[in-house]
């Protein structure tokens, strides 16, 4: 297993990359929401004087340790992505897979844009992630989910490995009776699952960071032991580290130095392996 992680556009490091060698793509590129992104990591310290109270009633005070950001604003997203959707269709074995996670800014458009590059038969699934943290709008429903949108490199021939997907409780489990509820159910194209906590362990500070449950269950399904996975969007480095827990070789390429900072500090007991 190996874990690579690539500093540098990936426009230019694209191109350099073998054709037909990873069996899996997964990006998580710039939403393009029109403002800058940014998160602050902090060091929380006891304090009987500090501003916050936690466990047990004593008080502590939070100091920034760091700071990540990036501007999320383009003029034409499309012209952005459309090249670099056409490289990692090139990159893909015959019988690879696709993902594109966005939001409802762009992901209708983006979808137009993909079947044109991989050929509208090679959609298989739009896939809903959903979650419920964050602020409520008054003026129009809040928005609590993401889209991520699979494509085959060829729809007749994909990895799928239905035996590796992670089972969910059934919300009525008394109607099923105590065997089915045991087992749990597998999931539909609707994936309920939390954001990242911002006072979790797996919190990193880098903005927009993704939950390792959803990558892991993407790389376990769609890829096998030893298999290679490819992001170029790699930001906190979920994909690397769902990669290296489930035996996966990873490429990781990302132009933000924030990003090569908090990836090699979140893979370094991986990279060492």
């Amino acid at each position: 297993m190996s874990i690579e992680i690539l500093h540098g556009d990936n426009a230019a490091i694209l191109p350099t990359l073998a054709a037909e060698h990873f069996h899996l793509v997964y990006i998580d590129p710039p939403f393009n929401t029109g403002r800058t992104q940014t998160r602050q990591r902090l060091a929380v310290t006891r304090d009987e004087d500090g501003t916050r109270t936690g466990f047990g009633g004593h008080r502590y005070r939070a100091l920034p340790v760091s700071s990540a950001s990036y501007a999320d604003d383009y003029d034409d997203y499309l012209a952005f992505l459309a090249p670099r959707i056409a490289e990692a269709r090139r990159v893909l074995r015959p019988d690879g897979s696709f993902f594109l996670h966005l939001d409802y800014r762009e992901v209708h458009h983006a979808k137009v844009l993909c079947d044109q590059v991989f050929g509208r038969e090679a959609f298989i699934n739009e896939i809903i992630w959903a979650y419920d943290y964050g602020g409520r709008s008054k003026s129009r429903w809040s928005a609590k989910h993401d889209n991520i949108l699979w494509y085959a490199k060829n729809p007749r021939r994909y990895t799928f490995n239905y035996d590796a997907i992670d089972r969910v409780p059934y919300m009525a489990p008394g109607l099923v009776g105590p065997a089915k509820a045991a087992r749990g159910k597998t999931p539909t194209d609707c994936w309920w699952h939390t954001i990242v906590s911002p006072t979790g362990k797996e919190k990193t500070g880098y903005p927009t960071q993704k939950p390792l449950a959803i990558l892991e269950r993407i790389i376990k399904v769609h890829t096998r032991p030893g298999d290679h996975v490819l992001d170029f969007f790699a930001g906190s480095g979920t994909t690397g580290e769902a990669a290296a827990r489930n035996g996966r070789n990873a490429v990781l390429v990302d132009n933000h130095p924030a990003a090569i900072e908090v990836m090699q500090r979140r893979l370094a007991p991986f990279l060492a392996c």
